[in-house]
């Protein structure tokens, strides 16, 4: 791409869609999720898996349940017959009965708080002979992530609290399997979460909707003397639940090793930034503080050049090729050819799939022989590091649709699908990008840089 073409220049803000309400999952999507799981456990031979949660790490849990164990750990053994068991802690045995497959309820007192009740206290190993573990030939073990490593064998590695891994091996024969099997969820061609239907890209656009309401917000309310907290509460919105640390840090990031928006005010001249999420997306902006190029800083003058239309071109690239049937390492050597990694010094996946959480996995890798499929939900994610320089960042998420998909979405969702289309408009009439019929913005902020937050109509267009 000719960087050249692209312009900072008087440009109108993208729709802002408020007041959406969340889309619930159906019984029928989670019907088809559990027979997704199913069908993928018998391809590979699992007799049972057993899936782990806890408040960060609750997401593989939640696809088949609908809830996560809040403050307490959990466990979710289900069996190749279908028939599944959850573990749980004092409070959260009310909420078995809500699960949104059917269960059975067994109490472990271990996954508890620290001081409460031990009631009931069986070993571990005690509830999984009641389940009849010692009776199966090849379980797998689901934490959060998968291991990918060259070095050494990823199925040996398991992201699960040692005390519940070591009563799962004590209660298993000696000739039976254990393995990681979280790519059954996860994972490269055929994990079950990497795709969505549509009354899944419904539930999620949601939350990638409310984060980009949420950071065009707390753009537009950046002004000298404004505290990081006040830049903070744009960030937060309807009660939803963060999935990740918001970012609200303007000047020297991490002072004292602080992650947190502090009451520090925001001065003119400074880098600011700024992310949030919510299941479904997130949306985040780094840039400065001033009105204009004469304001940046004496050692950073080249930023436009240097950083930020470089960054703003590989995005563009990035929304212009992506498209169904495509390679990841296709995508990710495209990324290289317009924003080498020697020069730009970005070094993780540019672009990654989301749902509950902000990072799921990543199909786009160096020689990555995965295919990107319709129903993926994406985050735009690509982080220049230029020594010297401010960074430069636009994340926000699309998903790809298929024809049928997005027939679908149109037929079932008519308002979401409105959104849809005014964000595709706005994308390819306002920013003169070239979208593929692929493409659906979850979010309304998709390609939408404002490198100086005080020039609040001035943004980046082909």
């Amino acid at each position: 791409m000719d960087f050249r073409t692209l312009q900072l220049q008087p440009t109108a803000a993208p729709p802002q869609f408020t007041d959406v309400a969340p889309v619930p999952l159906s019984d029928a999507t989670l019907r088809a999720r559990k027979e997704k799981i199913l069908e993928r456990m018998a391809a590979e031979g699992f007799d049972a898996l057993i899936v782990y949660a806890d408040k960060e790490h609750g997401s593989n849990f939640e696809y088949l349940t609908g809830f996560i164990p809040r403050f307490e750990e959990g466990l979710l053994v289900l069996e190749k017959s279908g028939a599944a068991s959850v573990i749980l802690g004092n409070e959260n045995l009310k909420i078995a009965a809500h699960s949104r497959i059917p269960v059975t309820l067994k109490h472990c007192p271990y996954f508890s708080l620290p001081n409460q009740p031990m009631d009931n206290d069986k070993p571990l190993e005690a509830l999984f002979a009641e389940i009849g573990l010692g009776n199966l030939r090849r379980v797998g073990l689901v934490g959060w992530k998968m291991f990918t490593s060259a070095r050494t064998d990823s199925r040996q590695l398991f992201d699960l609290p040692w005390f519940i891994v070591e009563a799962v091996k004590n209660s298993l024969s000696d000739d039976a399997v254990l393995e990681n099997a979280a790519h059954l969820f996860i994972g490269g061609d055929n994990g079950a979460r990497v795709t969505n239907n549509a009354n899944e890209i419904a539930h999620y656009e949601y939350g990638a909707n409310l984060a980009s309401n949420c950071i065009l917000n707390a753009m537009n309310a950046v002004e000298p003397g404004i505290r990081e907290v006040d830049l903070g509460q744009y960030l937060t919105a309807e009660g939803q639940y963060n999935t990740v640390v918001t970012i609200a840090a303007s000047g020297q990031r991490f002072e004292k090793a602080n992650l947190y928006p502090t009451h520090r005010p925001v001065q003119r001249g400074q880098p600011l930034s700024m992310t949030t999420g919510f299941k479904g997306g997130l949306s985040s902006r780094t840039g400065f503080v001033i009105a204009d190029e004469s304001e940046l800083p004496e050692n950073q003058k080249a930023y436009l050049e240097r950083v930020a239309k470089p960054y703003f071109g590989a995005v563009v690239t990035w929304l212009e090729n992506i498209k169904i049937g495509m390679q990841g390492g296709e995508l990710y050597a495209l990324i290289e050819s317009v924003l080498p990694k020697e020069k730009y010094g970005w070094h993780l996946n540019p672009g990654h799939l989301s749902a509950d959480e902000e990072w799921m996995s990543s199909p786009i890798y160096p020689d990555s022989t995965e295919t990107l499929k319709s129903g993926m939900i994406l985050q735009i994610d690509i982080i220049p590091s230029v020594p010297g320089y401010t960074g430069a960042s636009a994340e926000e998420s699309i998903a790809l649709a298929g024809r049928a998909l997005r027939e679908e979405i149109e037929r079932t969702c008519p308002a979401l699908w409105a959104r849809i289309d005014a964000r595709k408009r706005y994308l390819t009439e306002v920013l003169n990008i070239k979208l593929s019929e692929d493409v659906i913005p979850l979010s309304s902020a998709v390609a939408y840089l404002r490198p100086f937050f005080l020039a609040k109509d001035n943004a980046f267009t082909c």
